[in-house]
């Protein structure tokens, strides 16, 4: 099947400096996609080069087989939702989501009953004579969002949609914006450095750094198989563990690590090579006692926080190893009690993820 939006070798710099470096990846009908990296690694720039504000250096943007390099921005099928929304304060919302529709030559009576539908779409139906100032952050994020999609763009691009709005308004409003993604089936890309977000949010993630496309995947993919310590690193808590390969054990590989560790790997390691354990915190169990499970020793816990639903933990094992685990309430048999100084932690071969080191 052919792409629906097709990104080929996308280059910008400034100078000596490569803000986008060699950028590819193509996008299918419907497909809500999010750039996820750091501050300063490109997204931003990128998202400004696919609406037309920025020219690329080198490369191609399609959408739907039809070549928008040499599009101007206000003829491409392209809107933008910026981050502080850029809402007319002086204007109603009925007027702020129909503004780019009052520039065609649409009849009026099309411009009502497109806006009427989206304020429904955005559940701020009633709200339609208000101004700016008396919304709420969501409710003004819902107006910037049923602005941009009111002339109907191919692709829809979101810059750090979300970014304004408190933690919890900021989940809630997460579901909303799949749910009427959903529902219009248009192309969404969402810039933002936030991996809750983007694991949410997303059908498929591309996390960049230093101007650079890094890995693509799903969000399962990009948190349980990250491809480079970085993403491994900048996609939710982690732990390394340097290591060198000793030897095959039939279905493990023996890694010496402070503590011999066995991981469960189907590839071809050479003995001696140097690499890095990695483990993510739910995948880690404490207890009080040993256990005489496989990949398991003594620490001493360094401190813990109360999560509510859990509790954190960050222990200390042989030669100074030093691991963030995480343990649900809802598991009695766990060491969850805060008073515990020592412990034993234990993991299993299938939880390691091994990076080139």
């Amino acid at each position: 099947m052919a792409p629906f939006i097709s990104i080929k070798n996308i280059s910008k710099k400034y100078g000596n400096f490569s803000a986008v470096d060699n950028v590819s990846f193509n996008l299918q009908k419907g497909e809500l996609f999010s750039l996820l990296g750091p501050s300063g690694c490109g997204k931003t720039t990128l998202l400004r080069i696919l609406a037309g504000f920025e020219v690329s250096n080198t490369g191609s943007f399609e959408i739907d087989g039809h070549d928008m390099d040499n599009v101007d921005p206000a003829d491409r099928p392209v809107n933008i939702m910026f981050q502080h929304y850029a809402l007319f304060p002086h204007m109603s919302v009925f007027n702020n989501i129909s503004y780019g529709l009052r520039r065609t030559s649409l009849p009026k009576s099309e411009i009502k009953s497109r806006v009427e539908e989206l304020l429904e779409l955005v559940r701020l139906s009633g709200m339609s004579e208000r101004k700016p100032k008396t919304l709420s952050g969501g409710q003004k994020q819902r107006v910037a969002l049923a602005r941009a999609l009111a002339r109907r763009p191919k692709l829809l691009l979101l810059d750090e949609p979300l970014a304004a709005l408190d933690k919890k308004l900021r989940s809630d409003t997460q579901f909303e914006i799949c749910k009427i993604q959903e529902q219009l089936g248009t192309t969404f890309i969402v810039v933002t450095h936030d991996q809750e977000e983007a694991m949410t949010l997303s059908t498929r993630i591309g996390v960049m750094n230093e101007g650079k496309l890094i890995q693509l995947g799903t969000p399962k993919e990009i948190y349980e198989q990250p491809q480079t310590s970085f993403v491994a690193d900048f996609v939710g808590e982690i732990s390394f563990l340097e290591a060198v390969v000793k030897e095959n054990k039939n279905t493990h590989w023996l890694m010496q690590a402070a503590v011999p560790i066995y991981v469960s790997s189907d590839s071809n390691f050479n003995v001696g090579q140097k690499v890095k354990l990695a483990l993510r915190p739910e995948k880690i169990s404490l207890t009080s006692r040993p256990t005489g499970n496989i990949n398991e020793f003594k620490v001493d816990i360094l401190d813990f926080a109360f999560y509510g639903a859990g509790t954190q933990y960050r222990v200390i094992g042989p030669e100074g190893v030093k691991l963030k685990l995480y343990q649900s309430h809802n598991q009695p048999s766990k060491a969850n009690s805060p008073m515990l100084k020592t412990g034993f932690v234990n993991f299993s071969p299938e939880a390691i993820i091994v990076l080139e080191s």
